[in-house]
This record gives structure tokens, sequence and C-alpha cells, in this order.
């Protein structure tokens, strides 16, 4: 899809619509990002939602005489706007590649532990014994792949109706960019969604309709927050994208190899995968002084 000229007041507004109900971003951050998004607008003559690299290169030379931090604040706020066209279908490309990097610290994702993860799943249970509605199975389902299988919640909320089968243990799925990438699914996330399906009409289109159309990503992501807060979890600390970082984790927790793991989360680049190894430092420590062949060796004398 083609975003055409003089939309960009309207897809500015949709973003930070998005970053408020599903980042629970402050009230600060999203003026400044509704301030950064719309003076690149202004830069590139009302067309920021069809920027070329090009364009954004030429955006970013008006930032010569910024400081690097604010550098780094424009280019975030770029770069997760057209993460939310591509990711809405709004754009096919992602051009934000051509902004600047000022070096600025990429920080860790909120990491869930194995407990927090037990406390959401033994609720999920709970509301299903009390009360096997279609609502509860299907939330159970939703966590299932969220956390069984590391789905963005772009891909989650869309997933058509018939593409999880019951003699298959794993998705196809055309994430980013159109890549598309092989999914595993545990025998635990395929049980919850053929119970939940067989609530579904023959008819629906979609594995998680609302509507005439899917579950919104707002909407899950209110619904993992409730769940959250009942489990005993502070809410800000759940969301979607953070039970994806849980599936990442404790993967490598558990021995998972990087490449796989890059595979399983659809990224491009191992680079962003790597970020998993900050979050697992002190378990890789303990393994290289359990593991490594001179473990045992005296040390060399001096």
């Amino acid at each position: 899809m083609t975003v055409s000229a003089g939309q960009d007041s309207a897809l500015i507004d949709r973003f930070l619509e998005m970053l408020a109900a599903e980042a629970g971003a402050a009230r600060n951050t999203l003026l400044a990002y509704g301030r950064d998004l719309r003076d690149a607008s202004r830069a590139a003559a009302g067309r920021l939602g069809d920027a070329t690299p090009d364009d954004l290169r030429r955006v970013a030379d008006g930032w010569a005489s910024l400081a690097r931090a604010t550098v780094a604040r424009k280019a975030s706020a770029l770069r997760r706007f057209f993460a939310f066209l591509v990711e809405e279908g709004m754009r096919a490309d992602d051009p934000s590649d051509a902004l600047p990097r000022p070096g600025a610290a990429r920080s860790l994702p909120k990491v869930l532990t194995h407990d927090d993860v037990t406390r959401l799943f033994t609720v999920l249970a709970e509301r299903i014994d009390a009360d096997p509605s279609p609502a509860n199975l299907r939330n159970a389902a939703l966590f299932e792949l969220l956390y069984g299988s590391g789905l963005r919640a772009s891909e989650l909320v869309s997933l058509p109706r018939n593409l999880v089968r019951r003699d298959q243990p794993y998705l196809i799925l055309r994430g980013k960019g159109g890549r598309e990438r092989l999914v595993p699914l545990s025998d635990r996330a395929r049980a919850a969604v053929r119970a939940y399906a067989a609530t579904l009409s023959e008819d629906t289109a979609f594995l998680f309709p609302s509507g005439k159309a899917h579950l919104s990503r707002v909407r899950l992501f209110q619904l993992v927050r409730e769940i959250a807060g009942e489990a005993g979890i502070p809410p800000d600390r759940v969301s979607p994208h953070v039970l994806r970082h849980a599936f990442a984790t404790h993967l490598l927790e558990g021995g998972a190899d990087l490449r796989a793991l890059q595979t399983m989360l659809g990224h491009a680049d191992i680079a962003t995968t790597q970020i998993y190894t900050h979050v697992d430092s002190r378990r890789l420590v303990q393994l290289v002084n359990e593991k490594h062949p001179l473990v045992d060796a005296a040390p060399p004398k001096k």
C-alpha cells in the first residue's frame, strides 16, 4: 500500500496512539515523538510516509548542529514510525537505515522470570477451570503462541484460522520485509489453539476474530496486562513484546543456538538477536567457567 501525500498527520496520530496503548509511553515521550515526527514531515514536504532513503538523509542533514542525544531520539522516533508503517502494511519497505546512528546505548529488553511466566499460565488455567468460555480459551491460545512461539503481536492477531493445522507442528509466516520464516509450535500451543478453534464458526477467516476483522494489537495489549495484574505482576512490566523477549531469553538459557533463535524470531541481522546474549550474560559466563577445556587445568606458574 502506498501512502498518499497529505496523510502524514493521520499516520503520525495513529502511530502515537499505538505507542501509548502498546508500549505504555509516557505523555512527555509522546509529545517528543510527535514533535520530532511533525518536524520531519515538514522537512520532507509533507510526504514523510512516502519518504525514500535519500529523503531521510536530507531530513537528517538538518540535525547537524544538534546534540548527539537529540539526534539519537529523532532517529529512534523515525525508525519506530517506519517499523509501524511496515507492520501495518502501509509500506513494503523501511527506509530508516539511511538515518544516522550516533552511538546511543541500546537498552536491554524487559525480561520475565520463569516464575513470572508460571504465574501467568496459572491464572489462565484457573480461568478455564472456572469457566471454559471462548474468551478464556482464546486468551490461553494467545499466551501460548506469544510465549511458546515468539510471534510478533501483529503476526499473532492476524493469523488466518486455517494456518494452525492439527498435524503440522510449525507455522510458515511472512514477517517484516516480506521474509518467510518457519515458526515451531509446541504441543501445548497446538492443544490450546485446537480447544479454542473448536469454538469458532467454520466461516471465520481469522483465528482471533473481532467483528468483521481480527483482534487489534491494542486489545491484545490490554488482555496481556489484565492477566499480568491478576497474576500479581506489575502490568507495566508485561506486554506482548515482553512475552516475545521472554520466549527468546528462556530458550537461550536452555541452550538454544543463537542462529536458530534468529530464524525463529525472524531477525534479518544476527546483531539484533545478539542483544539476548547480554540479557543472559550470567549464564554465558557460568558456561565458560564450567565447560571450558582448561577449567580444571592448573594455572601457569609465575
